[in-house]
């Protein structure tokens, strides 16, 4: 085993200099650190062993002689192996760097020295307002997988995404920022693998500062990079779904793959009754110890790599709540979240939160700092239950169109707090929250028991797919409800990719196993429901040219200076609402009258109304002339010009109207 030099200890893991590699790993309980080189078909050709350590930093550089762009390895780390103290060094084991910038899949797992250098030429970040934000979630691979306007070696790629045909249709609809599944690398989980299934969603980390390597045709670095270009080149911000809570370690059962074999008490929340056990408050065998400075480091250096290295926009965090837990539970001033906000790297990028964990205390909606936004499941669950005419939903449906103050409010928040969406990546697409109302999960190979069981959905009087014209009908204006509403209320919308030309699931909720075509965005739907498409775009630029939609304040519900208020809640009869309308619980039609800013006697007014018979809605009598119609979700097309002389509006059985004066 040859001695190598002293190198440095910054930055951690592998760095490409001039003079060679420099290799730096983190450890306090190391009593002996190797580097070991592999050949690219897994074996072993070389060892050398990381004499030099600073602090708890032992490092080395290897000439380029021995290392340099392309080389693989992993590191041996030796110490006492004592599970009852925490302690699981496992020396004969390779380990994957906690820095690596690329992740090779093994057996053996283990990492590649990069040449990170690409021609930016001039990228910049589109650097949208939350206020203007419209964000479409999507999965990178099952995006693209069946595109037929991407060529078929880039299909399911990031390179796929940079193709002209896949931003024509972004930029289509209106949307500026794309949020994608975990691009981290990841692993199957054993229980998958032995099931002949695969982790699709992404949400088993193995080497946060790697692009997963499933998405490259070749470079994953580079080609994650092209991708983020293009898109910034056509005014879309790409934000991270980043997994920062556990890792495919899994529990104490699971493999050693990395953090267990490096540094297990620190990088992991162990069991404070017993040291072998680790806390699981993810649901997927371990939780990050995010208390711990080291782990701190190591994640704010993994979001700066990503922002000034990659150029994303932006990060969403899964099981956020872990990333701000203490000892005594979750707190908004915990360690990481106060260094992430005073970070300047960090100071305008987008931080959304997934505000909850599965542990004591877990569900955390609302009380993350400010600067952050966050997943509202509550806005939803609200929605999903109005437009199924749940009774008692109306004074809910309000809050929830309004921005959600009840939770937001505080700390000089705004609406913008709120990431709004009625279907996501976990749960129903939007065709099948109207089609289903129940999960249908058995291609899971799971007895059909897993994925959430209360969908709050309805399938409009037929489970699945029907001929029945009627169903039909009312299933499309069902989905045309849900989007007016989400692209119409304040806070950030989030549509799910593919739910624009109803993307079906075949009613499987819960898809994280399926890379098939289960999971595929079908592409066929486009072109066989481009009327919905349009529709989602035209939803779009509406909001996107009237600002009432997209405040930066809260509305406040009293009479302004122009002597109007700017929200007036309406009873059908066309009287503003009364306590006792708002308990009323079998009210399922409601008003909301706009006015920027209050200012002046017109603006616009949104009718909903989910009974199961029509309305004829009283107007409010104003004097700045008639009302138009821009949207009504009963009629083809929905824009059709409407007698506006009259006083009241026919607001048809479940549906929706926007009018404007």
């Amino acid at each position: 085993m040859r001695p190598v030099q002293a190198g440095l200890p910054r930055p951690l893991g592998a760095t490409w200099t001039h003079k060679g590699v420099n290799f730096a790993l983190q450890s306090r309980d190391a009593t002996r650190v190797e580097i070991a080189l592999y050949a690219a078909d897994g074996t072993e050709r070389e060892r050398f062993a990381l004499a030099e350590r600073t602090g708890d930093v032992w490092h080395g550089l290897l000439s380029l002689a021995d290392a340099g762009p392309g080389t693989e390895y992993a590191f041996f780390v030796d110490g006492p192996t004592d599970p009852a103290k925490g302690l699981r060094f496992a020396p004969t084991t390779p380990l994957v760097d906690p820095c690596a910038r690329e992740f090779i899949a093994g057996p053996p797992s283990r990492a590649r020295v990069i040449d990170g250098r690409f021609d930016w030429n001039g990228d910049r970040s589109p650097a949208v307002p939350w206020r203007d934000s419209v964000i479409y979630e999507l999965h990178v691979k099952g995006f693209t997988a069946r595109h037929p306007g991407v060529p078929a070696p880039l299909r399911g790629k990031y390179l796929g995404l940079a193709e002209p045909a896949v931003i024509r249709h972004l930029t289509g609809l209106g949307v500026t920022a794309v949020e994608l599944l975990p691009c981290q690398a990841f692993l199957s989980e054993g229980s998958l693998t032995a099931r002949a299934l695969v982790n699709y969603w992404g949400y088993n980390p193995i080497a946060w500062f790697a692009p997963a390597p499933q998405y490259a045709v070749a470079d994953p670095t580079a080609e994650f990079k092209t991708m983020v270009k293009a898109l910034h080149a056509a005014g879309i911000e790409v934000i991270l779904d980043v997994v920062f809570n556990h890792t495919a370690e899994g529990n104490e059962q699971g493999p050693t793959l990395s953090l267990r074999g490096i540094d297990n008490g620190a990088y992991y929340r162990l069991d404070p009754q017993d040291l072998r056990h680790y806390e699981n408050l993810t649901g997927c065998g371990n939780t990050v110890n995010c208390e711990d400075p080291v782990v701190r480091a190591l994640i704010l250096d993994c979001l700066r790599y990503w922002i000034e290295e990659m150029h994303v926009d932006g990060f969403r965090f899964d099981l956020a709540t872990v990333l701000a837990r203490t000892a005594h539970g979750f707190d908004p001033a915990a360690p990481l979240l106060a260094a992430m906000r005073a970070d300047p790297v960090l100071a305008y990028a987008k931080l959304i939160a997934e505000p909850w964990d599965v542990g004591p205390g877990g569900y955390q909606l609302g009380r993350f700092p400010s600067g952050w936004s966050e997943w509202n499941d509550r806005y939803r669950d609200a929605m999903r239950g109005f437009w199924r005419a749940d009774p008692g939903r109306i004074g809910d449906f309000a809050e929830r169109f309004a921005g959600s103050s009840d939770l937001f409010r505080h700390g000089g928040r705004r609406p913008t707090a709120s990431v709004n969406f009625v279907t996501a990546h976990d749960g129903f697409t939007l065709h099948d929250l109207v089609t289903y109302n129940e999960r249908h999960n058995e291609a899971n190979l799971e007895h059909n028991a897993d994925g959430h069981a209360n969908n709050l959905s309805w399938n409009c009087g037929v489970e699945g797919p029907t001929e029945e014209a009627a169903v039909n009908a009312l299933r499309e204006r069902q989905m045309k409800n849900f989007i007016a509403t989400l692209l119409l209320s304040q806070g950030v919308p989030m549509l799910l990719a593919g739910d624009e030309f109803a993307r079906t699931q075949r009613g499987n909720n819960n898809a994280y196993c399926q890379d098939n075509e289960i999971a595929w965005v079908d592409w066929s739907q486009a072109a066989a429901r481009a009327d919905l498409v349009a529709y989602v775009a035209a939803l779009v630029r509406i909001r996107t040219t009237h600002r009432e939609f997209r405040r930066d304040t809260f509305f406040k519900g009293t009479p302004q200076r122009a002597g109007g208020k700017d929200v007036a809640w309406l009873h059908p009869a066309g009287r503003e609402m009364q306590q006792a309308d708002w308990l009323d619980p079998e009210l399922r039609t409601l008003g909301a009258w706009l006015r920027r800013g209050g200012e002046g006697p017109g603006g616009l007014l949104v009718l909903v109304n989910a009974n199961a018979l029509p309305v004829d809605f009283t107007l409010p009598a104003v004097a700045s002339g008639p009302w138009r119609r821009l949207v009504d979700t009963a009629i083809q097309p929905f824009d059709a010009p409407w007698d506006a002389a009259a006083e009241r509006y026919p607001l048809a059985a479940r549906s929706l109207a926007l009018l404007e004066r």
